[in-house]
């Protein structure tokens, strides 16, 4: 069988075989082992948070945004205001659901490259007392930026408000620890740092806070409070769940075990993200962070000068060479991404470096060093 293309894209990624090969059976919803597996995942996570006894997880059917309209919705009352912190699309989309779910919200926004600036956090909760929660992304995936959200919800807390995090591309690699940071709830999804398969989304939510949100949700369908009182009660969904995929990420959450947890799954990203980084430097490339504010999630890297490099050309000789990258998505600056995450090793890291650079030759491309750079360079 062919080998399936290196996905150094910031989700759906690399998985292992044991992962997939996990979901070559069938289970009923209602069967004794599926509930089984389902309560363990469900357990799994709080301890990756130390949320033992005062949180709880809720599992989402679909994908990560799911869990994070699920999230506002369920916790921001109508009659509650949130603060939005925005440097990047995840921020942005934060506000849209916002919009959908007739919330009244603010944003503070900073530019794509910028992490959020935890003072200006506490000088807007001071200005404007109608803010109740206060939003932040904890990895910005547009450019891979890493925002402070320790800082963050040390001046929410002091301000007295409630802290909700989206942390979809970081959780499970980078810590988000209940007993340093107060907030009501986080979100993230399946096939991220995990390294399960896309199709389920869930929300760690603090359990005192949760009881209070009965009646909250705009949708039944994502309803956090209904979800669980009925997981609770029934051990079952409360409509169809996607049982492979969560059977599949109950197996890659021993696999995350069994690598360290956080720190280890860290520790091999982070070494992913050096490979990478480095490796593209000595080809020219530079990238938009510099290195302090760079997550060993994803990397943003500017377009080449070079007249002859052309981004479709080279993501489609990349894809020949079974590596699949990422357009960009940023709006200040002309780029390209590539991930660190996945069942991937420095094996493939360094494969990739030799595959861009093979690439680069065969495009004419002299080297991926930027306008800015290439004309001072010149």
């Amino acid at each position: 069988m062919a080998q399936d293309p290196w996905l150094l894209t910031p989700g759906p990624l690399t998985t292992s075989l044991s992962v997939k090969q996990s979901m070559l059976h069938d289970w009923g919803s209602r069967d004794s082992e599926f509930i089984r597996i389902n309560g363990e995942m469900r357990s799994r996570l709080v301890q990756l948070i130390h949320g033992e006894g005062s949180f709880t997880t809720v599992p989402m059917q679909g994908s990560g945004t799911f869990a994070v309209e699920a999230m506002l919705a369920t916790f921001v009352r109508p009659k509650d205001k949130l603060l939005i912190l925005i440097n990047g699309a995840y921020g942005k989309r934060m506000a849209k659901i916002c919009d959908y779910a007739k919330r009244a919200y603010s944003v503070l926004e900073w530019a794509e490259d910028q992490p959020v600036n935890p003072q200006q956090v506490a000088d807007a909760l001071a200005k404007d007392k109608a803010i109740t929660h206060v939003a932040v992304v904890h990895c910005e995936t547009t450019s891979g930026v890493l925002n402070p959200i320790v800082e963050v919800g040390a001046v929410v807390a002091q301000a007295g408000r409630r802290l909700l995090i989206d942390s979809m591309s970081a959780f499970g690699a980078l810590p988000v620890d209940s007993r340093e940071i107060a907030f009501d709830a986080v979100a993230a999804s399946s096939n991220k740092c995990i390294e399960g398969v896309p199709g389920l989304g869930f929300v760690l939510c603090r359990e005192a806070a949760l009881k209070e949100c009965k009646g909250n949700a705009h949708a039944l369908v994502l309803d956090l409070y209904d979800q669980w009182q009925v997981i609770e009660k029934t051990q079952q969904y409360r409509f169809t769940p996607p049982i492979h995929c969560i059977v599949a990420f109950n197996q890659a959450l021993t696999e995350h075990a069994q690598e360290g947890g956080v720190s280890g799954r860290g520790g091999r990203y982070r070494a992913n993200c050096k490979i990478l980084i480095d490796g593209m430097r000595t080809l020219g490339f530079e990238t938009l962070l510099p290195d302090h504010l760079q997550a060993p999630i994803i990397v943003t890297f500017h377009m080449p000068a070079d007249p002859k490099f052309d981004f479709q050309r080279f993501y489609d000789k990349l894809r020949d060479r079974n590596y699949v990258i990422y357009p960009g998505k940023l709006t200040v600056a002309d780029s390209f991404r590539i991930g660190c995450i996945g069942r991937l090793s420095d094996t493939e890291m360094k494969g990739a470096i030799a595959a861009v650079k093979a690439v680069l030759a065969e495009m004419g491309v002299k080297s991926g060093a930027p306008r800015k750079l290439a004309a001072s360079a010149e």
